[in-house]
């Protein structure tokens, strides 16, 4: 058995090496993080909050139209082909430019549709500018630097760029008013900060090329996988949607509570992915066995369930650990303890679809379960039960999602040829 982990060891040394590079900025994110989840959510009222969480989740969404996609082929080049990250930087700037009318239409109407009477428009205006621009950019940046093998770079990076967001938190609790609309400008700020930081020092120095057959050519990958992407993350963060517009603001607030408390769990579990998607992007073997498979779910739902259950323990012991207002949604994490273990294991599949290559195929799969997720939550927000209640069954609505997200996910790889992606 020793023997057998030396060899492990020994044979995946690099990407081991890489993933505790990444789970050292990981750890540092989420003690940063918490702090400041901490101060935004006792400093807002609740149904500030949940309005907050749903415009930055409607801003997450957005940021997925950013240059139509091109972030996939930015990165691919970053991965396998970095003497022509000059000529697909310039290629993004220009998607960048032509995505801008776009997606400002699409806020528009969201904030008409959802937001019109609970949320003044320039204050919905700074959270999208705040997520849609800003921190995308840093995302992209530490995206990149992963691409060239920085992983060191961009975990500082995103240490760095949570840092700015908890230090403008921080400042919001001591000098500010409490409001949201206030908060919004914090916001603002603190992510503008971050994303001339991301560009300024830790963007690889290359020199812009146009080539526009380049571009063709990866036009149909860029925008499936915007697409793609897009989809992800409506039926990633569709529920803050539906639970605001079903339960008010109040109840969307509690249950932003109780998501970003799973979201925090899942640091690890994210950092494993990017380690694992580079690998797979090279050569797609390692799936070939079902013992693999089976060991890489089992791992991520354990990591995930531990993650979950053990901060359900300390909310236990010291329920006001964090702060009045999060004590009140404390008590239900423990209803949600395999909600982590689904939602990362769904993301898990969406990661092997896209670095076997699969983006179109991709595209449909969550444009399925986004539209489950919608009849799954909207059945169980429409039932008027308990509180408790509601919370427990998201354990059942999201292992139905799990179960088409695997059975979908594994027929379409059993498609892939044995060669090099």
């Amino acid at each position: 058995m020793i023997a057998r982990l030396k060899n492990l060891t020994s044979t995946y040394k690099d990407l081991i090496r890489a993933y505790l590079s990444m789970v050292g900025g990981s750890v540092g994110r989420l003690v940063i993080s918490l702090v400041y989840f901490i101060a935004i959510a006792n400093t807002l009222s609740i149904g500030d909050f949940g309005l907050f969480a749903t415009a930055s989740a409607c801003g997450i969404m957005l940021s997925r139209l950013m240059a139509f996609g091109f972030v996939s082929p930015l990165y691919r080049i970053a991965t396998v082909k970095t003497r022509l990250l000059g000529v697909y930087t310039a290629g993004f700037l220009g998607g960048l430019v032509l995505s801008a009318p776009i997606i400002t239409l699409a806020a528009w109407a969201t904030h008409w549709l959802i937001f019109s009477g609970e949320m003044a428009m320039m204050t919905f205006a700074n959270i999208i500018l705040a997520e849609v621009l800003c921190w995308r950019i840093m995302e992209i940046v530490v995206i990149v630097s992963y691409g060239i093998n920085r992983f060191g770079a961009g975990a500082t990076l995103v240490v760095i760029a949570t840092a700015f967001k908890t230090v403008a938190a921080l400042a919001f609790v001591w000098l500010a008013d409490g409001s949201l609309a206030t908060w919004s400008w914090y916001y603002l700020v603190a992510n503008g900060v971050t994303a001339l930081v991301a560009v300024g020092f830790f963007y690889p120095r290359v020199r812009l090329r146009w080539r526009t057959a380049l571009y063709t050519r990866r036009w149909v990958d860029a925008v499936s996988v915007a697409g793609a992407e897009m989809l992800f993350y409506v039926q990633s963060e569709l529920d803050k949607v539906l639970v605001l517009a079903l339960g008010g603001p109040e109840t969307a607030g509690i249950y932003a509570m109780i998501m970003r408390l799973v979201d925090l769990t899942a640091l690890p579990v994210r950092a494993f992915l990017t380690v694992l998607t580079q690998r797979l992007m090279r050569t797609s073997k390692m799936l070939d066995e079902l013992k693999n498979r089976i060991l890489l779910e089992g791992a991520v739902t354990a990591v995930s369930t531990a993650g979950l259950l053990g901060m359900a323990g300390v909310l236990w012991i010291f329920p006001n650990a964090l702060g009045k207002n999060v004590a009140e949604a404390a008590p239900l994490l423990i209803f949600v303890a395999l909600v982590p273990a689904f939602r990362n294991l769904i993301e898990y599949h969406s990661e092997l679809l896209y670095a076997t290559g699969r983006t179109v195929i991709r595209m449909v799969v969550l444009a399925s379960l986004g539209v489950m997720k919608a009849l799954l939550l909207a059945y169980v927000l429409g039932l008027n039960v308990d509180v408790v209640i509601w919370v427990g069954m998201l354990n059942a609505a999201f292992f139905v999602l799990y179960l088409q997200s695997a059975l979908l996910t594994y027929r379409a790889l059993r498609s892939i040829k044995k060669r090099p992606i």
